[in-house]
């Protein structure tokens, strides 16, 4: 509880440092437009939720990053619920960049009671970060003294004989939750293990060549996966995730554009194809 209520007050500072500078000039006054069409089963135009996200970023006094946006619903006609969510991210380094924090907070513009936030803490020379979730009262004067952890997680890394080693254990407080990740990444081979008390699973990435990977993932019960990355080129990739008598999930990025589908299984066939399109247009 220490370390939370340490992490919280870092916290503070940040988003103070943030407040103290807000009237600084932006560094980039070209912001980056994202514009996402859902078509949940392709029944009709209803199924279209299309969404607008719009983000910028500028240098704040004391060596502040700030990023800021805000998602926007281009589907209503009402106004009041144009926008969806507003968020800002403000990062900083210490020591040389040894260190840094970055604190980000979310507000679901519809339900302006809480606000979500997340701390991201990282020591490069030990090679140490830390991650905690959570959200809190929609007011600064109450931000740092009533908030609710829901999330929080380590990573640390280790470097053996040139090969890298990750060991991240999770910690869902909202579920009593716990499990750990750990890595093993050797030249063309990667090796994940997700383990918790109820479930256990491996995942082996496998380079083939410079456009090839292959990842078979087997879990506790028997269950298997096979995802296939191939890249197309310059900024363009195809990633096909095979999920035996569940699903086929299909990402195709292709510069600006990237589209999602995902085939559920039904014994001999698929019904109910979901797509997802994205695509990001700077300007």
């Amino acid at each position: 509880m220490k370390l939370i209520k340490l992490l919280l007050s870092a916290a503070s500072l940040s988003i103070a440092g943030v407040s103290a500078g807000a009237g600084a000039p932006p560094a980039n006054a070209r912001p980056q437009l994202s514009i996402t069409i859902r078509d949940g089963n392709f029944t009709d135009f209803d199924g279209l939720e299309p969404t607008i996200t719009w983000e910028n970023s500028q240098q704040l006094p004391n060596e502040v990053d700030f990023r800021y946006g805000i998602d926007l619903s281009a589907k209503t006609t009402n106004l009041a619920s144009l926008p969806r969510r507003i968020w800002g991210r403000a990062t900083r380094r210490f020591v040389k960049d040894r260190f840094s924090l970055s604190t980000r907070l979310d507000m679901d513009v519809q339900r302006m009671d809480r606000v979500a936030f997340q701390v991201d803490a990282a020591d490069e020379e030990n090679d140490l970060k830390l991650t905690m979730l959570g959200s809190a009262a929609a007011s600064l004067k109450r931000l740092a003294t009533s908030p609710r952890v829901s999330h929080l997680e380590f990573t640390k890394g280790f470097d053996n004989d040139g090969n890298r080693i990750t060991v991240n254990p999770r910690y869902n407080v909202n579920y009593d939750h716990m499990d750990v990740v750990m890595t093993y990444d050797a030249d063309d081979t990667l090796i994940t293990v997700t383990a918790s008390k109820d479930d256990q699973e491996v995942t082996i990435s496998q380079q083939l060549n410079d456009d090839n990977v292959l990842s078979p993932t087997i879990s506790r019960d028997g269950s298997l996966s096979l995802a296939w990355d191939r890249k197309l080129g310059d900024h363009n990739s195809v990633r096909t995730t095979l999920n035996p008598n569940r699903s086929v999930e299909v990402e195709w990025k292709d510069e600006a554009w990237t589209a999602n589908v995902n085939f559920p299984m039904e014994e001999d066939s698929m019904k109910g194809a979901t797509v997802h399109i994205k695509r990001d247009v700077r300007f």
